[in-house]
């Protein structure tokens, strides 16, 4: 696992790994960090698995075919991770930085809108359904939220669809929402891969939180 620091905040690259064994070492990691534990950011690419979060119901799983289903401990309802989408897990210490749960989704749903500007995409927030989507017709939804805050301590984050099938969306009501429209960087730039889109997001999202630290004085 390659790191690196920016800042604070320690990068990692997974690589390609299973959901649930990443989502454990969240937890660990989580659970174990200290006051003056260095944040950290890890990126990883999912296997094909359908997370449901807290509030999931299952009505909102519609005709899941091969692909398993977790329950996961993040906010939210059901959505879709697999080959060729980024996945961004920042592990913050928000109690130490003043941040409230508002202003950190505003800062994730930010450096996504900044990463899709640098391809020239429009995209918006909608402020009653976390995630980021383009700003054409239909507002399809390229970016998905999710969050855990335990102890003033955050872990899961943001999927960002850049290469990955979007057929599976099908067997889901996204995010709860039944015929959410969905899509994908490559569908708009085709010339963009996966790695490219890492090392361009990563950038943008070390840059939000940057700029929105505010570090305790207490």
């Amino acid at each position: 696992m390659a790191r690196q620091t920016a800042g604070e905040i320690r990068v990692r690259d997974l690589g390609h790994r299973p959901y649930e064994a990443v989502w454990a070492e969240m937890r660990r990691f989580t659970a174990e960090r200290e006051a003056d534990t260095a944040d950290e950011l890890w990126l990883v690419e999912h296997p094909a698995v359908f997370t449901q979060g807290r509030n999931g119901r299952p009505e909102h799983l519609l005709n899941i075919t091969g692909i398993p289903v977790v329950e996961t401990d993040r906010g939210g309802q059901v959505t879709y991770h697999g080959p060729g989408q980024l996945v961004a897990y920042p592990l913050l210490d928000l109690r130490r930085r003043n941040w409230g749960v508002r202003q950190y989704v505003h800062a994730l749903e930010q450096a996504v809108i900044d990463f899709l500007a640098g391809f020239d995409l429009t995209a918006v927030r909608h402020e009653s359904a976390p995630g980021v989507y383009l700003d054409l017709p239909g507002q399809p939804k390229i970016a998905s939220i999710g969050l855990r805050v335990r102890g003033g301590r955050s872990y899961h984050g943001v999927s960002l669809n850049v290469a990955n099938d979007l057929t599976p969306f099908a067997m889901i009501n996204p995010c709860g929402y039944a015929g959410m429209a969905v899509t994908r960087l490559t569908d708009h730039r085709p010339e963009v891969g996966l790695a490219e889109a890492q090392r361009a997001f990563t950038d943008h999202l070390l840059a939000v939180l940057a700029a929105n630290e505010e570090p305790s004085h207490v």
